[in-house]
C-alpha cells in the first residue's frame, strides 16, 4: 500500500513540475524582464524575434516537398483470348487474338503525376507490357515503353476573358485530342479495344506535340464528375484545344518537315432531371510520310506518291449520352489519307469513313463482390488506308461485340466479351479479308 500511494505522489510531482516548467521555458524573455534584468525595450526586441522565429518554423512546415505532391497510381489488364472458329483471324490491337493463344498482359501502366508548383504540373506513363517495334517472335513482349511525358503550363493569371487556370498549354508527349475514344482512358473504356475507324487516325493515340486547351472552371468540375463517378468519361482534355503535333504517331521519329495540325471542340452539359451529355467535333490535317514500301506477298513492290507524303486529314463528331443507367455513345469520321490502291501497285491518297455506335446499361448493385454491372454492344466498321502499316494496306472492318463489366470492387474488375468480327488482316500481304468469332476475358485491378 506504501508503493502505491508513493507512487502516486511521484506522478502528481512530476507532472506539477512539468505544468510549472513549460510556461516558464516558453517565455524566458518575460521572466527576465519581470526580474529588472532586461529593459522594456530589449524584451520588445526579444518577443518580436521570438514570433518571427515561431512564424519561420511554422512556414517551413506548411510548405510541401517535392515527394509530397506527386502522386503514383496504375493499372493493369491481363487477358485470355480464344478463337472457335477460324484461327487465322487477327487484331492489330489485340496480340492475344490469335492461334496458339495463353494468358497475356494487354497493359501495365505506371503513372506517375503531381503539381510540381501551382502553374506547373506533369504526367509520366510508361507502359511495361509494350512489344519491341518490328517484331512477332516470342521474346519480344514486356518492354518499356514511354506512353506520356508531358507538362501543362497554366496561366496562373486572368488574361482577357480566360480565368485564372482556364488555360493551359501541353508540351511533350501527350494524347492528341481527335475523338472522344482517343481521350477516354483504356482503364475506363467498356470495348475491349478502340474502334479500328477512330483509332486509326492517330495509332497509339499520341505524338509529339504542343496543345492549348481551354476549360471554364464549372466545366472542368463536370469533366472530373464524369471520371470520379464512373461515368465512363474522357478526362479534361478541354471543351476548345489547339495543336501542332509531328504526325508520325507514338514514338516514331518525324520523316518530313510538314507538321499536323488538329482543332478539338467538346461540350459536357447536365440537363435539369441529372442527365449528363457530351457532343463535339474534332479535325486535323498533315501530310504522313508512309515509309519504305515492301514487296512481300505482292506481285510487286509499291511505289510511293510524293516519295511517301500524303495528305492525312480528317473531320469527326461525336455524341454521348452517359449511362445513367441507359447510355449511349458514337463516333464517325471522314477523310483521306494514304492507301495501298486497288491494284495494289502503288501507295496513294484514298477516302476514309468509318466509326462506331454503342449502347449499354448501368446497373449499381452495390453488393460485396458486385458494385456495378454494365452489359454493352457495339458495332463498328472502318473502310480506308491503315497508314501506318507497311505499304498502308486497304482495311475493311465490320464487327459486332457484346459483353459484359462486372466491377467486382474500385480496385478489380472482370470483362467478357463476344465478337464476330469481318477484317482485313494488315499485318501480311496480300492482305485478305478474314472473319471468325472472338471470345475474350480480362481481369483489371487498379491501384
Amino acid at each position: 500500500m506504501k508503493r502505491w500511494w508513493f507512487a502516486v505522489a511521484a506522478c502528481v510531482f512530476g507532472l506539477g513540475l512539468l505544468f510549472q516548467t513549460n510556461p516558464a521555458q516558453a517565455s524566458v524573455e518575460d521572466l527576465l524582464y519581470e526580474k529588472g534584468q532586461i529593459t522594456k525595450e530589449e524584451w520588445l526586441k526579444l518577443k518580436a524575434e521570438h514570433e518571427r522565429d515561431d512564424a519561420i518554423i511554422a512556414e517551413r512546415a506548411a510548405i510541401k516537398k517535392w515527394f509530397d505532391k506527386i502522386s503514383i497510381r496504375g493499372y493493369v489488364q491481363a487477358r485470355y483470348s480464344y478463337l472457335p472458329g477460324d484461327k487465322s483471324i487477327r487484331s492489330e490491337y489485340d496480340n492475344t487474338i490469335r492461334d496458339d493463344t495463353g494468358f497475356a498482359f494487354r497493359r501495365a501502366r505506371l503513372v506517375i503525376s503531381g503539381d510540381v508548383t501551382d502553374w506547373l504540373s506533369i504526367y509520366i506513363q510508361p507502359e511495361f507490357a509494350g512489344t519491341v517495334p518490328g517484331t512477332t517472335g516470342d521474346q519480344s513482349n514486356h518492354f518499356v515503353q514511354l506512353r506520356d511525358y508531358y507538362a501543362d503550363v497554366f496561366l496562373p493569371v486572368p488574361f482577357l476573358f480566360f480565368a485564372e487556370k482556364e488555360l493551359r498549354v501541353r508540351v511533350g508527349q501527350s494524347k492528341v485530342p481527335f475523338g472522344f475514344e482517343t481521350l477516354q482512358s483504356s482503364q475506363s473504356r467498356l470495348a475491349f479495344d478502340r474502334s479500328d475507324g477512330i483509332n486509326s487516325a492517330v495509332q497509339g493515340e499520341r505524338d509529339l506535340g504542343f496543345f492549348i486547351y481551354y476549360t471554364p472552371a464549372e466545366t472542368k468540375k463536370l469533366f472530373r464528375k464524369l471520371v470520379d463517378s464512373g461515368l465512363k468519361g474522357s478526362g479534361d482534355y478541354g471543351v476548345l484545344g489547339v495543336g501542332v503535333y509531328n504526325g508520325q504517331t507514338i514514338n516514331v521519329n518525324e520523316r518530313n518537315d510538314n507538321k499536323h495540325i488538329v482543332l478539338h471542340a467538346t461540350y459536357p452539359m447536365e440537363l435539369p432531371y441529372g442527365q449528363i451529355i457530351q457532343f463535339g467535333v474534332d479535325a486535323y490535317r498533315g501530310a504522313f510520310n508512309v515509309g519504305a514500301a515492301s514487296g512481300t506477298g505482292l506481285a510487286a513492290t509499291p511505289i510511293r506518291e510524293n516519295n511517301g507524303n500524303i495528305l492525312d486529314e480528317r473531320v469527326g463528331v461525336h455524341f454521348v449520352l452517359y449511362p445513367q443507367p441507359i447510355g449511349f455513345q458514337a463516333e464517325w469520321n471522314w477523310g483521306h489519307g494514304p492507301e495501298l490502291n486497288a491494284t495494289r501497285t502503288a501507295i496513294q491518297e484514298g477516302d476514309i469513313q468509318g466509326g462506331y455506335v454503342q449502347g449499354m446499361y448501368k446497373w449499381d448493385v452495390n453488393k460485396p463482390w458486385m458494385t456495378t454491372l454494365i452489359p454493352y454492344v457495339r458495332y463498328q466498321e472502318y473502310s480506308g488506308g491503315k497508314k501506318h502499316r507497311t505499304n498502308s494496306p486497304f482495311n475493311v472492318v465490320r464487327e459486332w461485340e457484346v459483353g459484359m463489366e462486372w466491377q467486382i470492387a474500385k480496385s478489380l474488375e472482370f470483362t467478357i466479351a463476344y465478337a464476330r468480327s469481318r477484317r482485313t488482316d494488315t499485318q501480311t500481304a496480300p492482305y485478305n479479308i478474314r472473319e471468325g468469332d472472338i471470345v475474350r476475358t480480362q481481369m483489371q485491378f487498379n491501384f
